[in-house]
Order: C-alpha cells, then sequence, then structure tokens
C-alpha cells in the first residue's frame, strides 16, 4: 500500500507487532505466554539467545511472498537462509522429496517401475506450457482433472499422495477433480524454487524488520497501541490516546472485529525444543516433513518444520520444530501425535489450538479489509492469496506483479535495479 502511494500507519495492541505470527524474546516470554511454570533450565542457553516463531516461516524461494518482498525492496532490509531439506512420510519413515528426474531415478520413495512412470511425468510438467498447446499432450489444463492425469501417467497411490501434498503443497484431496492447470502449476513453482538454491525450495527470512522499514522510508507509521472501532461501520477510527488517528481504510486481522467473522476451523500448532536434528534428515540443520493426509487416515496433512542456532533462532546446539494441522476431533494431540513421534526426545513442548476465522464483512461499504486466520501450512502461499484477495476488495483491481515493477522502478528509479 505505501508503494502504491497510500500513507500506511501500523498499529498493534501488543507492546511488539506481528499479532500471531510474532516472534518471542527473550525465551522466558515464552514460558509466560504458555503459562509454563518457572523458567527455562540452564541446558537452554541465554534467554537472549532465542526468538522463537509462533506459526512457520517458510516461504518458497520462487513464490508469491518473496515476489512480494523483492517488488517492494524489503530485501534490502531482510535477508534469507535456505533450508537444507523437504521431505515426505510415508509408512512410518520419511524420505526426501523428489521433484528432479535424476531424484526421482534415485529415490527409495518409489520402485523400478514407478520411478520410470513418475519420471515422465515430471518431463510433462517441466515441458508444460500454458500459452502452448504443443505440449498439452492431448490434456486440456482447463477441463482435464488432475486424477485423470495421473491415470494417464498410470501413478500409483503413493506417489499420488507426495506429489499433490508435498510438491503441489495441497492440504487436501479436493484438488484431485479440479481442472488440472493449477496443479501442474504449482509443480513447476516447486521445482523452479528448488532450482533457485539446490537444497530445498523454501527460505527462512533471518530478520523480520523489512516491512516496517520500507513502510517507514514510504510515508508509514508503526505504533503498538491500543485499537477500537466505533460501531458506527462508515466511521473507522483507531484511538490511540490521547490522540485519535482516523482513517479511510482500515486492515485488520479477525481479533479486532469478532462480530465481522465466522468460525471455519482450527489449527493445533505445538512448538517443540531439541538438543538433535530430526532422524533421517541426514542431520539437516533446517527441514520441512510433509505428512500426507492418506497416510495417517486423516483429511489434512500435518506439517513439521524445523530451524536452529544457524538461523539466529536459538541458542548454540538447539532445534525449534513446529507441528501443525487441521483440527479434525475432539483430541488433537492425538491427531498431532504423528509428527511428535518424529521429533523424539524432546525437550519441551509449547501446546496452541487456535480458531481459524473467515471475514463475513468484505468491506466493500465499512471499509473495513479483514484478513483470514494463519491455516496450519507452513510455507504462506495462502497467506499470499489471501493478501491479494484484500488488495483487491481494497483497490477494485487484481494485484499485479508488473505493476509494482514499473511503481517500484519510479519511486528507486531504474538504476538501482540493476
Amino acid at each position: 500500500m505505501s508503494v502504491n502511494g497510500k500513507k500506511v500507519l501500523h498499529m498493534d495492541r501488543n507492546s511488539y507487532y506481528g499479532g500471531e505470527s510474532a516472534s518471542i524474546t527473550p525465551l522466558e516470554d515464552l514460558y509466560k505466554r504458555f503459562n509454563l511454570p518457572g523458567t527455562p533450565p540452564e541446558s537452554m542457553g541465554r534467554g537472549r539467545d532465542w526468538n522463537v516463531d509462533l506459526i512457520p516461516k517458510f516461504l518458497m524461494a520462487n513464490g508469491q511472498l518473496v515476489k512480494m518482498l523483492l517488488y517492494t525492496e524489503v530485501t534490502r532490509y531482510l535477508d534469507f537462509k535456505v533450508i537444507e531439506g523437504s521431505f515426505v512420510y510415508k509408512g512410518g519413515k520419511i524420505y526426501k522429496v523428489p521433484s528432479t528426474e535424476a531424484e526421482a531415478l534415485a529415490s527409495s520413495l518409489m520402485g523400478l517401475f514407478e520411478k520410470r512412470r513418475f519420471r515422465k511425468f515430471l518431463v510433462y510438467v517441466a515441458n508444460f506450457d500454458e500459452n502452448d498447446p504443443r505440449t498439452f499432450e492431448g490434456v486440456d489444463p482447463k477441463k482435464t482433472t488432475m486424477r485423470d492425469v495421473y491415470k494417464k501417467f498410470d501413478l500409483g497411490q503413493d506417489v499420488i499422495d507426495f506429489t499433490g501434498h508435498a510438491l503441489a503443497l495441497y492440504r487436501t484431496d479436493d484438488y484431485l477433480d479440479q481442472p488440472c492447470q493449477e496443479t501442474i502449476n504449482r509443480i513447476k513453482l516447486y521445482s523452479e524454487s528448488l532450482a533457485r538454491y539446490g537444497k530445498s525450495p523454501y527460505l527462512y527470512p533471518l530478520y523480520e524488520l523489512g516491512f516496517g522499514v520500507i513502510s517507514a522510508l514510504l510515508g508509514g507509521r508503526i505504533r503498538c497501541v491500543g485499537l477500537m472501532l466505533r460501531k458506527n461501520p462508515a466511521v473507522v477510527n483507531g484511538v490511540i490516546s490521547p490522540s485519535v488517528a482516523r482513517c479511510k481504510q482500515l486492515i485488520c486481522d479477525p481479533s479486532y472485529v469478532s462480530d465481522r467473522v465466522t468460525k471455519v476451523g482450527q489449527v493445533i500448532r505445538v512448538i517443540c525444543i531439541l538438543s538433535h536434528p530430526i532422524k533421517n534428515t541426514n542431520d539437516a540443520n533446517s527441514c520441512q516433513i510433509i505428512i500426507p493426509q492418506n497416510q495417517v487416515n486423516r483429511k489434512s496433512d500435518i506439517y513439521v518444520c524445523m530451524i536452529s542456532s544457524a538461523h539466529n533462532v536459538a541458542a548454540q546446539g538447539k532445534y525449534i520444530a513446529i507441528a501443525s494441522t487441521t483440527v479434525e476431533t475432539a483430541d488433537p494431540e492425538k491427531e498431532i501425535k504423528p509428527a511428535l513421534d518424529l521429533l523424539e526426545p524432546i525437550e519441551q513442548k509449547f501446546v496452541s489450538i487456535s480458531d481459524l476465522f473467515a471475514p463475513t464483512d468484505l468491506g466493500t461499504e465499512s471499509q473495513i479489509f479483514i484478513s483470514r486466520t494463519y491455516d496450519a501450512t507452513t510455507h504462506f502461499e495462502t497467506t499470499c492469496d489471501d493478501i491479494k484477495d484484500i488488495y483487491k476488495r481494497m483497490m477494485g483491481s487484481e494485484f499485479d506483479f508488473e505493476e509494482m515493477k514499473r511503481k517500484k522502478n519510479d519511486i528507486y528509479g531504474e538504476e538501482e535495479q540493476q
């Protein structure tokens, strides 16, 4: 919004900003937040050495959020570190996710004949161009379902599971009966993101001041204060005692406007402190593991992401893993157990169960634009979809990356883009 010439005031009811996506430091504050008795043991090191994310913050290297960060110049104040591995769960074990022809042939995830069929599928995806019908090979990308594409290449259920959930990053199997174009583009995004750095398609942001700094440079302000909304929807006031900030449009999360949202589910997250890397990940100091729904008889996937002292978030020799999933039963902690079993032994757990909300007010009349609650995924692609949806509702047009490039050149000049 700042790049688009709007003056932006960031407000937060907390003494820090970030809301439910905040990072908590020192470690003592995390213990207080989760109402754990006592203080962290000496084995945890200094509290100030810790900076614990409340939700996972992996980014697809070639994904929407990284593009937004690049186009808004936030990367001037933000550093990234490549996540070392991407894994998928099958039959109680974890395997590296194969996403290239060479990896497909070398993977122990599939048998010999399955490898060949999967390799042919990856070649098809790599060559697919939605603007070139010659690459379709008899498939209509806007009509042929993904289920039929899998049948075309004779792929088995296990391969379908990790393709749809660990490559295309779908949370459920609903995509199987949808036109295949979106899924093929998602798999291409995974492969393109992986190709950028080699180890995995994911990045982790080392510093989180970027948005605030760049917004301030373009006229924005950040205030950590109480926030109230007048009942009259035609007038939106953010109240900063003793002054009042008036605005024509307001963006907020569901916690500020409980009367304008509806509950659509729950998510469980378990933050785990470890003194070891996760087993069978080649001692990676960071990784993601996806447990496809069918592998554990569920309707939605389970996610595990892990980072460590190498990412400036934990004391030396310590690791932080976050397991998350959409709640489906009355016993969420039992649902997340397959992920926790992969992490044992766990030194300390911090369990949270959060309601998921979606706006009932689209903001057309009230000019209050409400985001959705963060879901169970780790990679922010669904959050980017939400950002673009809010942008469209506010601005009346789709978010255009090319237009953002042009505006960035207007602000910074062509020379600095070289």
